[in-house]
């Protein structure tokens, strides 16, 4: 980290968000939306910002070309294949909207946590970052310029790969039971911002999509293309959306089993880490090293190994496979005997600890009160179209914090 950018996060009164012209974006957005924000997600936007340097960007986006270049790779994919069920593979050519590379920064770098392929909070992170415009602070926006239209081309694109010219008339926002989702208020801005473009846009629970002949509908709108956002990665739980998966001339999913297989099952970091893994699949030794450099040593949990684990266990970070968000990880050094026990039951990878960032929120009585920090890069084809922080204490990001939730990142020198 520049010395600046270290400088300024450790100093609560480097700048502010403001607050007021956060809720005058929101209220913008319609009454409602603004009390849905504020009754029920009243932590989602931290206080402050973080900074960042300009060399740290750079490394973040040198990681994620190295991953996008070892995923590229036959050999990548067919071991993929063969860890998975192979009907995980079809003949789909979308990308995958909104992949996000998570990150901890600190003294030694920039270091990848995990990948996800379904991140959320890039809608709302638009709104705070629009909110905050005119407001005076060090460095420069960590965005593209006109960010709304992005993501807008990102799901045109992603139906362009698939039905070439043909018109995207009707668009699905899928999720469980999505109006007690905590991040449901970005639904309806992704919704928004679909019918400023000309297209219907249902958000909807999966239970209420149907396939009638050769087509999905649904409540009497044929459905063109799902925006999946959820967390059963390999649709077990969704015969539909399977269906629908398998035979994509249905309707378009994105992001869908096969990218989430390719990119974000936990067991991917192991062989990212894994030098001999990487030469036999024919990665380039520049990748290597950068992926060496940029993502913290991860390794499969065994059983037969529970001794080496409970005597290493302050070192690592304990994840579940297939996990998403911060459900289900354990900080080795806080874990408890009972939970020690489920994880070497297997179905876990750990990750060496890589310690977040900080970022001085406030001063108490005795003294500036820290908050962790973890980076978040939204990725669409290999290109970052925003970078955004959450700012949060105790194990895991939660926004369940005064004063913490999403933060904008700002760039200095």
């Amino acid at each position: 980290m520049s010395d600046r950018a270290a400088r300024l996060n450790a100093d609560a009164h480097s700048a502010k968000i403001d607050r007021d012209a956060l809720a005058k974006s929101l209220r913008q957005q319609g009454e409602d939306f603004f009390q849905l924000i504020t009754q029920n997600c009243p932590y989602l936007f931290a206080s402050v910002p973080l900074y960042v340097s300009s060399a740290q960007v750079e490394q973040m986006q040198a990681v994620i070309t190295a991953v996008e270049n070892v995923v590229a790779l036959p050999a990548w994919r067919d071991s993929v294949i063969s860890a998975n069920d192979a009907s995980h593979r079809t003949g789909s050519v979308t990308q995958g909207v909104f992949f996000g590379y998570d990150f901890h920064l600190n003294e030694q770098g920039a270091h990848l946590i995990e990948i996800n392929t379904n991140a959320g909070g890039a809608f709302l992170n638009d709104l705070l970052l629009q909110s905050q415009r005119e407001v005076m602070m060090p460095g420069v926006v960590a965005a593209s310029d006109h960010l709304e239209q992005d993501f807008l081309n990102m799901f045109l694109n992603e139906w362009r790969l698939e039905r070439g010219d043909a018109p995207l008339k009707t668009v699905a926002i899928v999720d469980e039971h999505p109006q007690q989702q905590y991040l449901y208020p970005e639904f309806l801005l992704a919704q928004r911002m679909f019918e400023r473009a000309g297209i219907t846009a249902l958000i909807v629970d999966p239970a209420e999509l149907e396939v009638r002949g050769e087509a999905l509908y649904c409540n009497g709108y044929k459905i063109d293309l799902i925006y999946n956002r959820l967390t059963d990665f390999h649709f077990n739980q969704h015969a539909v959306l399977s269906s629908v998966f398998q035979n994509n001339e249905l309707a378009v999913i994105t992001p869908h089993p096969w990218v989430y297989a390719l990119y974000a099952d936990k067991y991917n970091l192991t062989r990212l880490t894994h030098v001999e893994d990487l030469r036999a699949m024919g990665v380039a030794e520049a990748d290597i090293v950068t992926l060496q450099a940029g993502i913290p040593e991860t390794r499969m949990v065994k059983a037969e190994d529970d001794e080496q684990w409970r005597h290493e266990r302050k070192q690592w970070f304990f994840k579940p496979n297939s996990g998403f968000g911060s459900k289900g990880t354990y900080r080795g050094a806080s874990v408890t005997h009972r939970v020690f026990a489920e994880i070497m039951k297997g179905g876990y990878v750990a990750q060496r600890m890589a310690a977040p960032g900080e970022r001085a929120v406030g001063v108490s009585e005795i003294g500036p009160v820290v908050f962790k920090s973890d980076v978040r890069c939204y990725v669409y084809a290999g290109k970052v179209q925003l970078i955004v922080a959450r700012l949060y204490q105790g194990q895991t990001t939660n926004f369940r914090t005064v004063d913490g939730g999403f933060a904008l990142v700002r760039i200095v020198d």
